[in-house]
């Protein structure tokens, strides 16, 4: 399953260096001058988890294989991106491929680096990127409206729901609001995302400070977790100087190294755990001699489903998931012991798959 989350921010606050530094290469450009990324890169990393480490010792698997999120390094946008300035429209259609949004903030004093808007000032700058993503989403919605309408008269059932969802969305947006704000029933969720809402997405605030500031955060950063305590998103707080270094450096020298700037992990673990989170994603685990690996789904993804991201067979003929929890197959010391211990369930194709069950898929030809 491919989930995408697209590095977004205004020019100079640190993009560059922060996808660089998730996918530990050079293959975004960081430079000092707005739109030096013209082209959106993607990257893979891997999502940090321990408990594949332990199953990979209990099931004396040759290769562990992790499960991964996609970033897109995405241009800066400026003010009056809604309307063309600055590349706008490409960067547009560029984020809204995406499936969330890790909005990279400048939570730093540097004279060094210019600030497109002249000062920094986080909540600000926040408000000019959602602003050009409300705009962007008020000119969409318009230009359908009259469509929609014309199909609702003819007794068109889903354009019906589409306009009555346009019509509760329109108000918020021309008050200054995010589309992700609409109060929806479950069952709406599907054509909500149809509308392919730029403010629908889920947001997580990346506050890019200084190395000294790296483990705790600012006064700026504190501003920024306030606002996204205050719209139910997620902020973390990293150095992108601090991370761009860990990145190259040899692991066995990281540990050290993150000691002596007061950190006990990468930021970037951090980052990616949130952005598995913000998401709604869940890990499950497949683990024999050969392999020990990671599985995406998204919460309330059913044991078919589940087994259809190894491959669509599986779900086609899926006939029961052979089921054990991490913590039972850790603590009994893996499948044999689980299924001795009564710990081992077979679980049919209602079953919800959870965080952290080892799953062995049975299925029919």
């Amino acid at each position: 399953m491919g989930f995408k989350c697209g590095i977004v921010g205004l020019p100079n606050v640190g993009k560059s260096t922060l996808f660089n530094a998730l996918t530990q290469t050079a293959a975004a450009q960081a430079a000092n001058y707005p739109f030096c990324t013209i082209e959106p890169n993607v990257g893979d990393v891997a999502v940090p988890d321990p408990r594949l480490d332990d199953l990979a010792k209990i099931a004396t698997s040759k290769e562990i294989i992790p499960t991964r999120l996609t970033f897109v390094d995405i241009a800066g946008l400026v003010r009056g991106a809604s309307k063309g300035e600055g590349l706008g429209n490409q960067f547009l259609a560029n984020i809204r491929e995406c499936d969330a949004i890790a909005h990279v903030v400048r939570c730093f004093d540097d004279g060094d680096v210019t600030h497109v808007e002249g000062k920094v000032d986080p909540n600000a700058d926040i408000e000019t990127i959602e602003t050009e993503l409300m705009l962007a989403d008020l000119e969409s919605l318009e230009k359908r409206i009259v469509a929609l309408e014309k199909r609702a008269r003819g007794n068109d059932k889903e354009a019906k729901e589409f306009l009555d969802l346009v019509n509760r969305t329109l108000p918020l947006l021309r008050d200054g609001k995010p589309a992700r704000v609409v109060e929806r029933k479950p069952e709406e969720e599907f054509l909500f995302r149809q509308l392919g809402l730029l403010t629908a997405k889920p947001v997580l605030y990346v506050c890019n400070v200084d190395e000294g500031d790296a483990d705790k955060g600012n006064g700026y950063s504190e501003k920024v977790f306030v606002r996204a305590k205050a719209e139910n998103a997620v902020a973390v707080v990293v150095s992108a100087k601090i991370e761009s270094e860990i990145a190259v450096m040899a692991k066995a020298d990281q540990g050290d190294f993150l000691e002596a700037v007061g950190l006990t992990e990468p930021g970037l673990n951090r980052v990616i755990r949130a952005g598995y989170d913000l998401l709604g994603l869940i890990t499950y685990f497949t683990a024999g001699p050969k392999e020990a690996r990671a599985w995406t789904i998204t919460k309330g993804t059913r044991a078919p489903g589940a087994a259809g991201v190894i491959h669509s067979d599986f779900e086609k003929g899926f006939i029961r998931a052979e089921t054990i929890a991490f913590k039972d197959y850790t603590s009994l010391n893996g499948e044999a012991g689980a299924r001795d211990a009564g710990k081992l369930r077979l679980e049919g194709k209602e079953y919800v798959v959870q965080d952290g069950d080892v799953l062995h898929f049975r299925f029919a030809n």
